[in-house]
């Protein structure tokens, strides 16, 4: 494999721009050209209400965080008893700001994988607090009533289109015409839905054709409902070394992700 695996290859990067840069560092240091497009604002709630709200709420036993945004705004909110998290990006976040993490999935980064671990098998009468950015999968919440436990939603930011300028749409039509986009990553099912509602014309009709790297199987399966004929592919994980592994093994076939 060449030195640069990536040379040649354009990637558009979706992420919000402030969570941008390690994947866009990645991917140049492989040779690749990254494009920032964020198809997500993420932007917080008045803290006023959210402490009113949080306020109001009973001591958590456990707090689980659903992303490292909602560490970010959120991490004050989490009261004196353990703290769970979603996934390494989260889990960093944690302990970045001095905190331990008390529960985080020894295998994957979704709902499913935290519900497995040791730590949320017993936990009937036991107050969790979820905190989160606006609307969310009811999965985690839903299996952990079911499991006996008391649930508390507490939202610190939300997700918002970004209103992108017609120097950026043009900029992006002009390198996807050019063959300088060749690889889209997405992060979501919400990142998805919003770069389709943001596209060009001419780019929304280039998603068929254009693979697509997601860590997110649910993505994977919005992409191929959308567009049949679309070759979407599955990292083995969301951290930026992970993502550009899969875009490494789309322009090495026989390689893996």
């Amino acid at each position: 494999m060449a030195e640069t695996p990536l040379e040649g290859v354009g990637v558009l990067v979706t992420r919000p721009r402030t969570q941008a840069a390690e994947l866009v560092s990645a991917i140049e240091e492989q040779g690749g050209e990254a494009f920032c497009f964020p198809v997500i604002d993420i932007v917080a709630l008045d803290q006023s209400r959210v402490s009113a709200e949080a306020s109001a709420m009973p001591s958590p036993d456990v707090t689980i965080f659903i992303s490292r945004n909602a560490v970010e705004y959120g991490l004050k909110y989490s009261g004196g008893g353990k703290i769970a998290v979603i996934g390494p990006a989260t889990a960093r976040a944690v302990r970045s700001a001095g905190r331990v993490v008390d529960i985080e999935p020894k295998d994957g980064h979704d709902s499913e994988h935290l519900l497995a671990e040791p730590g949320f098998q017993d936990i009937d009468g036991l107050d969790v607090r979820i905190i989160r950015g606006g609307k969310g999968r009811e999965l985690l919440a839903s299996e952990l009533r079911n499991r006996g436990a008391n649930i508390n939603y507490l939202s610190v930011y939300e997700r918002r289109l970004p209103v992108v300028s017609p120097d950026m749409l043009a900029e992006l039509e002009a390198r996807w015409r050019g063959g300088n986009i060749s690889v889209i990553t997405v992060m979501s099912v919400q990142s998805l839905q919003n770069l389709i509602k943001l596209l060009p014309d001419w780019c929304r009709s280039q998603l068929e054709s254009t693979p697509l790297v997601t860590p997110a199987g649910r993505v994977l399966k919005e992409a191929l409902d959308r567009y049949p004929a679309s070759r979407p592919i599955l990292s083995s994980g969301p951290q930026a070394g992970e993502m550009v592994q899969a875009i490494i093994a789309l322009q090495s076939p026989g390689l893996a992700p």
